[in-house]
């Protein structure tokens, strides 16, 4: 069994380096998207000066809103570069526009 659980062993019968390295990178992007939403929503949503211990309703909604709209441009922005890339794919063309 491979080191993550898909195919069968590796080559050398140990570690597959291809897929732990797809795996650190996959790390570092979730984190990275996990920190930008951390500075984002924060700065947008929470006074720099803490009167309580725990978020007032209005900090808990505006983050809950400010998180699912960080999602959704994401979603739209991966989704309009996915369609721009097969039209150049399409096209024979190596750059696109958004």
């Amino acid at each position: 069994m491979s080191f993550l659980g898909r195919g069968g062993p590796s080559p050398a019968g140990g570690v597959n380096h291809e897929r732990v390295e797809m795996a650190i990178n996959e790390i570092d992007m979730v984190s990275d998207v996990f920190n930008r939403i951390v500075s984002s929503c924060h700065s947008k949503c929470i006074s720099p000066r803490y009167a309580e211990g725990d978020l007032n309703k209005g900090e808990s909604v505006c983050i809950d809103r400010c998180v699912a709209k960080f999602f959704e441009v994401n979603k739209k922005v991966g989704e309009k570069m996915q369609s721009a890339g097969a039209s150049a794919q399409a096209t024979g063309s190596t750059s696109f526009s958004l």
